[in-house]
C-alpha cells in the first residue's frame, strides 16, 4: 500500500481527536456531538468518493451540515413553542417536518439534498432528546449547544483537510478530457465502419457515464477555488460538445442501416486510420476538415460534418481547460452559442414515496414510544429519522439501510469493549483516551476509503453509544439501552423501506421515455429562439437516470437514444415557415403534452393514437408545401419509430 493511502485515515484521526480535545477543553456538556460530526463530515465524504475526497468536498459538505442544522434547530424551536403543552402533537409535527424535508431533498440537486435531509431529522432529534429528558424549558439552550458542537466538529474536519494536503481534481480532469476525446473518436470509427451493434452499445454507454462523471468533476473543481471559473465555463460547453459527438456518431450508424452508401469511401479510409492520443486526433481532424472543404459540403455526410465541428470545438475548449488561459473571442462564441434548457424533475412521485416513508416510520415509532414508555425509544427514533432521511436520496436506499444495520450490530461489541474496559482505564489521562480513540479512528479510516460495508456506521454508532460526556459516567444499563435502541431503530428503518415499496419506478421510466418523445415532437418548430435552445444536457441527464434505474434494459436505452437523435435531426431541419405549419406545431406539442399528463393507460393510448394521426396529417402538409428531404425524412422516421414502440411508451 502506497503512503498516500494513509493520508485519509490520518486526516480522519486528526479531525476526531481535535474535536475531542476542544470539546473537553471548553467543558462542553456533550462533546460527542462534535466528535460525531467530524466522523460524519470527513468519513461520509470519503465513503462517497471511495477514497480520500477531493479538495473542497469536505468544505461543501460541512457548509450543508451547518445550514441543515440551523434550519432544523429553528424548526424544532418553532414547533415546541407552538405545542409545548401537547407532546404527542409536537412529535407528530416533527414527523411531518421530517417527511417534508425528505420529499424536498428528493426533488433538488443531489449535491444539495444533504442539507434538507439533515434539517428534517435534526428537529426530530432535538424534540426526542428533550422529551426523553423531560426538560422542554431547556430547548433554546439545547439548540444553541447542538449548533455550537456541530460547528466545532465541522471546523475540525475542514482544518484536518487543509493541513493534510487536500487532493486537487484538476490533474484528473486534464487526463480525463484527453482520454474521453480518444474514445469519442474510436466510437466514430466504429459507426463509420458500421461495426458490431453490441460493441456500439457498450462504448456509447461507457462514454455517457464518463461524460456524466466529468460533469461531477466540474462541480468538485468549483469547490476548490474561485480561480477555476474560466475552466468551469469551458467545461460547461465541453459537456455539450461531448454529448453532441455521441449523438452524431450514433446517428451515422443508424442512417447506414438503411443507406449503405451514406459514408463516402474517402471518409471511411480517413476514419479507418488508428489513433493513440489527442495529437493523432488533431492531425486527422485537419485532414478531414480539408476534405470537407474540398467537397464543398455536397459529398460530406451532414452527421460527419456536424461531428467534425463538435470535435473541433472540443479541441479548442480542451486546450483552454488544461492551461486555464484567458478566454479568446472564438471561445467566447462557443461558450455563449446556445442557451441550455433545464427540464423539471421526473421523480415527483418517487420523492412523494420517500417523504411518506420517513413520515410513516417516525410517526409509528413516536406513537409506540409514547404508548410503551420504552427506555430505548429515543435512540431508536433518532436512527429511524437519520436513515430514512439520508438513505432515500441514494441510488440504493436498501443497501444504505443494511450498511447502517451491520455497522450498529458491530458497534455493540466494539462499544462494549471501549465503554466497559478501555474508557474507564483512561479516565486519568487525556493522552490515553486520545490514543484509544485515535487507534479506532485510524483503522476505520482505512476501511472507509475502501467502502467496506458497515464501517462508517460502526464508527459513528460506537462514538454515539460510548457517550463521551463531561463529566463521564459508566452506567451499563443506559449503555445497553442506547446500543439496543440504535440497532432496533436501524432494523425498523430497513423494515419500512422493504414494506413501503418504491412502486413508481416503472412509472418514472415511462414518464422519462415520454419526455424524450415530447422533446422530439417539440423540435418541429419554426420559432428561431426555440430552435437555438440546447436540450442535449437535459435529455442525456434523463437518459442517465434510465441507465441507473434499469441497468440491464438495453431496449429502453435504445428507444431513448433514437428519440434524442430524432430531436437533433428535427432541430436542424429546414422546416418551411408559414402560419399553417406553425399552428400545427403547436397542436402537436399540445397533444404530446397530454400523453405525458394522462392519468390512465386508456387515456394515454387515446392521446398517443391522436398524436400519430396528427403526425400523418403533418407529413401530408409537408409534402403539400414541398418541404425538402432533410425535413420529410426525419419526420417520417419519428412517426415510424413512435408506431413501432407505441406499447413501450404507453404501458407502465
Amino acid at each position: 500500500m502506497q503512503w498516500y493511502r494513509f493520508r485519509f485515515p490520518i486526516k480522519l484521526t486528526f479531525a476526531i481527536l481535535l474535536a475531542l480535545l476542544i470539546g473537553f477543553h471548553f467543558n462542553l456538556e456533550t462533546p460527542r456531538w462534535a466528535v460525531m460530526t467530524a466522523c460524519i463530515v470527513a468519513g461520509g465524504s470519503a465513503f462517497a468518493a471511495g477514497g480520500d475526497p477531493f479538495s473542497g468536498a469536505l468544505r461543501h459538505r460541512g457548509m450543508l451540515r451547518i445550514i441543515g442544522t440551523f434550519l432544523g434547530c429553528i424548526a424544532a424551536l418553532a414547533i415546541m413553542i407552538a405545542t409545548i403543552r401537547a407532546p404527542a402533537l409536537m412529535l407528530f409535527l416533527c414527523c411531518i417536518w421530517a417527511g417534508f424535508c425528505v420529499w424536498l431533498s428528493s426533488l433538488i440537486k443531489v449535491e444539495n439534498a444533504y442539507a434538507w435531509g439533515l434539517a428534517g431529522y435534526t428537529a426530530l432529534i432535538i424534540v426526542v432528546s428533550l422529551n426523553a429528558n423531560g426538560s422542554f424549558l431547556l430547548a433554546p439552550q439545547f439548540a444553541v449547544e447542538r449548533c455550537s458542537e456541530i460547528i466545532i466538529g465541522i471546523v475540525c474536519a475542514i482544518l484536518a483537510d487543509m493541513l493534510f494536503s487536500p487532493r486537487s481534481i484538476k490533474q484528473d480532469i486534464d487526463r480525463e478530457i484527453d482520454s474521453l476525446l480518444v474514445e469519442q473518436y474510436k466510437l466514430m470509427q466504429l459507426c463509420v465502419a458500421h461495426g458490431d451493434k453490441g460493441e456500439l452499445d457498450k462504448i456509447w454507454t461507457s462514454l455517457l457515464r464518463r461524460t456524466k462523471a466529468l460533469e461531477g468533476m466540474r462541480r468538485h473543481l468549483m469547490l476548490e477555488s474561485s480561480r477555476w471559473q474560466r475552466v468551469e465555463r469551458r467545461m460547461w460547453a465541453l459537456n455539450t460538445q461531448s454529448l453532441m459527438l455521441i449523438t452524431q456518431a450514433c446517428e451515422t450508424f443508424l442512417i447506414q442501416n438503411t443507406r449503405k452508401d451514406y459514408v463516402p469511401p474517402q471518409f471511411q479510409q480517413l476514419f479507418g486510420q488508428p489513433v493513440e492520443n489527442v495529437g493523432d486526433i488533431h492531425k486527422h481532424m485537419k485532414i478531414i476538415r480539408r476534405l470537407i472543404a474540398t467537397c464543398g459540403g455536397k459529398d460530406a455526410p451532414p452527421t460527419i460534418s456536424n461531428w467534425v465541428g463538435a470535435a473541433t470545438r472540443y479541441l479548442l475548449l480542451l486546450k483552454g481547460i488544461q492551461t486555464n488561459s484567458r478566454i479568446s473571442r472564438i471561445e467566447e462564441g462557443v461558450l455563449v452559442g446556445e442557451p441550455v434548457v433545464k427540464m423539471r424533475s421526473a421523480e415527483s412521485r418517487h420523492a412523494l414515496i420517500n417523504g411518506i416513508r420517513t413520515f410513516v416510520a417516525t410517526a409509528i415509532g413516536s406513537l409506540f414510544w409514547l404508548w410503551s414508555g420504552w427506555s430505548s425509544g429515543s435512540a431508536a427514533m433518532v436512527m429511524l429519522a437519520v436513515i430514512t432521511a439520508l438513505a432515500m436520496r441514494t441510488p440504493n436506499p436498501l443497501m444504505m439501510a443494511k450498511d447502517f444495520l451491520y455497522g450498529m450490530i458491530v458497534a455493540i461489541p466494539l462499544g462494549s469493549l471501549y465503554y466497559m474496559l478501555i474508557m474507564p482505564a483512561t479516565q486519568q489521562s487525556m493522552l490515553l483516551l486520545c490514543i484509544a480513540l485515535g487507534g479506532m479512528a485510524f483503522i476505520c479510516g482505512v476501511l472507509i476509503q475502501r467502502r467496506q460495508t458497515g464501517t462508517l456506521g460502526a464508527l459513528v454508532g460506537t462514538v454515539n453509544i460510548i457517550t463521551l460526556g463531561n463529566p463521564m459516567s459508566f452506567g451499563v444499563s443506559s449503555f445497553l439501552d442506547n446500543a439496543l435502541g440504535q440497532a432496533i431503530g436501524c432494523f425498523l428503518a430497513l423494515l419500512v423501506i422493504l414494506l413501503i415499496r418504491d412502486t413508481p419506478k416503472a412509472r418514472t421510466g415511462r414518464t422519462l421515455l415520454n419526455r424524450f418523445m415530447y422533446a422530439a415532437v417539440a423540435a418541429m418548430t419554426t420559432n428561431k429562439a426555440r430552435r437555438r435552445e440546447n436540450h442535449l444536457p437535459a435529455l442525456y441527464h434523463q437518459l442517465f437516470m434510465l441507465l441507473n434505474m434499469f441497468p440491464g434494459d438495453s431496449d429502453k436505452f435504445r428507444i431513448a437514444l433514437l428519440l434524442i437523435i430524432s430531436h437533433q435531426r428535427l432541430r436542424n431541419a429546414d422546416i418551411p415557415i408559414n402560419d399553417d405549419l406553425s399552428a400545427w406545431h403547436k397542436q402537436l406539442r399540445h397533444t404530446a403534452d397530454r400523453v405525458i399528463a394522462a392519468g390512465s393507460e386508456e387515456k394515454r393510448r387515446q392521446y398517443f393514437e391522436c398524436l400519430l394521426a396528427e403526425l400523418d396529417i403533418y407529413q401530408e402538409k409537408l409534402r403539400h408545401y414541398e418541404a425538402p428531404l432533410s425535413v420529410t425524412e426525419p419526420v417520417q422516421g419519428l412517426s415510424v419509430m413512435l408506431k413501432k414502440y407505441q406499447n413501450a411508451l404507453i404501458q407502465i
